[in-house]
């Protein structure tokens, strides 16, 4: 009975209790040919923000350098027992390895650690399910804990091996544990699926909805903790959890813009990624980031103050290219290098003149979120790549005719409003090329622009 409540207790992850557990974090640094991508150092300094993120306590960290993997224990057998030391020493009750372990693999080092283990997917999915809000984000969340579960429900809990008697009228020794728990998390993943279901038809509905306004979409997307949140709010003028944390927010928010001329579209602030982010994930999440798929245009949010910052945006490149966006060359993506207010003058001009450097077409916009810095370009650079491919004309409409002005505003980007010197209501919609014949044939008064925009 003891064995069967320690080992459910370890099949968890970290309990919520009222105090914070202690914790040891370890990335593994595994000897390469090749020089890795990201340093070991930015890498623990990361895995120690993800267990922060969800209030332990790191009382260590360190790299842990090794020159092969070993099946059983991931780690050497000097590297586990001196781990086992620091465990014991430091009264720790957790251990996080940055790194994919195997069921046997976890297993093992929780025997020899006498502490629970938790490699890095299982601590993003902690993550992930403290920070869902949404009905859509919990159910993702939970798909993506009970699909990882599943394929963990082998040979790594003793009391999964044992058997139980067949009841009514089957005889035989009846199901595994194993077997039966496996059944229950697959009906319980088939019942998530199909309530997801009906949130991603909600989700299309409300998608549709906002091409029959037509409001264009602009979506953020960029590595965890580069100043997504932060820019959200800056144009936006909202309240989105904007932390210095990993993963401060996790479920889309929608919020309508203004740009330079008057038009609006609708901001779409998404999960940020990061490196090696578990498969489980990146399906779970696949109707959120279907926002990005459909979007106008995207904004790559990067975090240039980061040392990293080539790797993160490699890896956020990585994901966009698993979804079908080719961040080479996409018209629509647009790279926002934030946090230019936390380089000095040297780092600035550099950074100007690799910019500048680029095609205009694929040239980054310098921002801070934080200041407000750089805004006006990024709103110029939206709006432009919005206009690209739509005609802007203009609609005289009697002064009576409030029906009129209410159906533009209905269907069309309305950029502009003024009366003209005959009184003449005088609208200026940007529209696509395909739709101007209906424009005409609903108004009778409608020509090119002449100074609405400048005015």
């Amino acid at each position: 009975m003891e064995e069967h409540t320690e080992s459910t207790e370890k099949s968890r992850l970290i309990d919520r209790r009222a105090a914070p557990t202690r914790a040891v974090v370890v990335t593994p640094v595994v000897a390469q040919r090749t020089a890795p991508a990201r340093s070991s150092q930015a890498r623990l300094e990361e895995a120690v923000g993800l267990a922060a993120a969800i209030e332990l306590v790191v009382v260590e960290s360190r790299l842990a350098p090794l020159s092969e993997i070993r099946p059983s224990t991931y780690l050497g057998k000097g590297k586990v027992a001196e781990l086992a030391d620091i465990v014991q020493a430091e009264e720790a009750e957790l251990v996080v390895m940055d790194t994919a372990l195997s069921p046997v693999q976890q297993r093992n080092l929780e025997k020899e650690l006498k502490a629970k283990v938790l490699d890095r997917t299982g601590l993003i999915l902690e993550i992930f399910g403290r920070r869902a809000r949404t009905k859509e984000g919990v159910l993702q969340v939970e798909h993506a804990h009970l699909t990882w579960q599943k394929s963990r429900l082998v040979r790594s809990w003793t009391h999964l091996e044992r058997q139980r008697g067949g009841f009514g009228f089957l005889g035989g020794p009846g199901e595994t544990q194993i077997e039966a728990d496996r059944r229950v998390i697959g009906e319980r993943i088939l019942k998530i699926e199909r309530e997801l279901a009906q949130v991603r038809r909600t989700r299309g509905l409300h998608r549709a909805g906002r091409k029959r306004v037509p409001y264009p979409v602009v979506a953020l997307v960029g590595y965890t903790n580069a100043g997504k949140s932060t820019l959200f709010n800056r144009l936006t003028r909202a309240e989105v959890v904007a932390a210095d944390m990993l993963f401060a927010t996790l479920d889309p928010t929608l919020r309508e813009i203004r740009l330079p001329h008057g038009a609006h579209a609708i901001l779409s602030d998404t999960v940020g990624f990061i490196s090696e982010l578990p498969t489980q994930l990146v399906e779970a999440f696949r109707a959120t980031l279907e926002e990005v798929l459909e979007a106008d245009v995207i904004l790559h949010v990067r975090d240039v103050a980061h040392e990293d910052a080539e790797a993160q945006g490699a890896d956020v490149a990585s994901v966009l290219t698993g979804l079908g966006v080719d961040p080479q060359t996409d018209p629509r993506l647009v790279e926002v290098w934030n946090k230019v207010d936390m380089l000095d003058e040297g780092a600035r001009a550099t950074l100007s003149g690799t910019a500048a450097r680029r095609e205009p077409a694929a040239r980054p916009v310098l921002v801070s979120a934080l200041t407000g810095e750089g805004m006006d370009d990024l709103l110029d650079r939206i709006e432009g790549l919005l206009s690209t491919g739509r005609e802007t004309l203009v609609v005289t409409l009697d002064p009576t005719d409030g029906s009129g002005e209410n159906w533009l505003h209905e269907r069309f980007d309305v950029m502009n409003r003024s009366v003209g010197p005959d009184g003449g209501v005088r609208i200026t919609v940007r529209i696509e090329p395909e739709r101007v014949d209906g424009l005409r044939r609903r108004f009778s008064t409608v020509d090119a622009p002449q100074a609405e925009l400048s005015a």
